[in-house]
């Protein structure tokens, strides 16, 4: 039995140290609200999304980039950039689209009254009704897709705020805190590969929402995109689970949206800041929105 150190008792009345919050100290705050008046940009398409290509951003991109891919012209959009890291999604105009203070947040403007729709989950299901693509009207097919979209809404916490802040971004390494959520992610993750095993998608043999909001959390870890992890996590256990990864990161439509609002890495051609039309995947644009600098 490991032994932990004992010499932590907690206060009677906890207090905010702004010093402690790790990697995102200088956004992490115990209260909601708008920190400062910020309107933001509205494009020529009815879809207005505004986002950072984090794993939750990269869903509601890549369902986009699939709609077009399908046929849906009305899936059409402007990608704006939120910064999180400098409190973008804090701004007055972005907390009243999403008073969570969190991406990605859309806005469909195509009827006669404006439409706000935040958490990821909501936006995937919304755009799938909406088109009428991605999400089976069969009442059984359609509620395996429910089951596994809201597995994923209610899983990924445990990767993300609990194994990925206590492995890759907490200020002191807390082996209990990484134990915790190591074993937690490695029981997800044999879900996901036990499942896979006999299903081609998370759905069976159709391509759905499900797969589109799992694939840029767990496809992303088992990869070592996200938390450069694999390796700990020794992802090899899980072979069904990298042969999905892989058969998803193939797709045209996913290879465009997982680059939409993303500012970081050493590839400029693996960067769009921002979208607004599919020419902008034209490498050139890449390149020069690349060298741009953040807002």
């Amino acid at each position: 039995m490991t032994n932990f150190p004992a010499d932590y008792t907690p206060p009677a009345v906890w207090t905010w140290d702004k010093d402690n919050g790790g990697a995102f100290a200088n956004i992490n705050r115990p209260v909601a609200g708008p920190t400062h008046d910020k309107e933001l940009p509205v494009g020529k398409h009815p879809l207005q999304l505004y986002s950072m290509a984090t794993p939750n951003g990269v869903k509601v991109t890549v369902m986009l980039e699939e709609l077009l891919a399908a046929g849906h012209a009305g899936a059409e959009y402007d990608a704006w950039l939120i910064d999180i890291r400098s409190g973008g999604q804090f701004g007055s105009d972005f907390v009243a689209i999403n008073p969570n203070s969190k991406i990605p947040a859309l806005m469909d403007r195509s009827g006669a009254q404006p439409v706000r729709l935040f958490e990821s989950g909501s936006i995937l299901l919304y755009l799938a009704e909406k088109f009428g693509a991605f999400l089976p009207t069969d009442p059984a097919r359609r509620a395996e897709v429910m089951n596994w979209l809201f597995w994923q809404m209610g899983s990924a916490p445990y990767l993300g705020g609990g194994f990925g802040h206590f492995y890759a971004y907490a200020p002191i390494k807390i082996e209990y805190c990484i134990d915790r959520f190591t074993m937690e992610t490695k029981r997800q993750m044999d879900v996901l590969n036990r499942h896979l095993a006999d299903n081609e998608f998370m759905a069976g043999g159709e391509y759905s929402i499900a797969d589109i909001a799992i694939w840029p959390w767990y496809g992303g870890v088992a990869s070592g995109a996200v938390y450069n992890a694999a390796e700990f996590l020794q992802v090899q256990e899980y072979p069904h689970l990298l042969r999905w990864t892989d058969q998803i990161a193939q797709r045209p439509a996913v290879k465009r949206g997982k680059i939409v609002n993303r500012t970081w890495g050493d590839d400029l051609s693996e960067q769009l800041h921002e979208r607004h039309d599919a020419s902008d995947f034209d490498l050139r644009t890449q390149d020069r929105l690349a060298a741009a600098p953040a807002e």
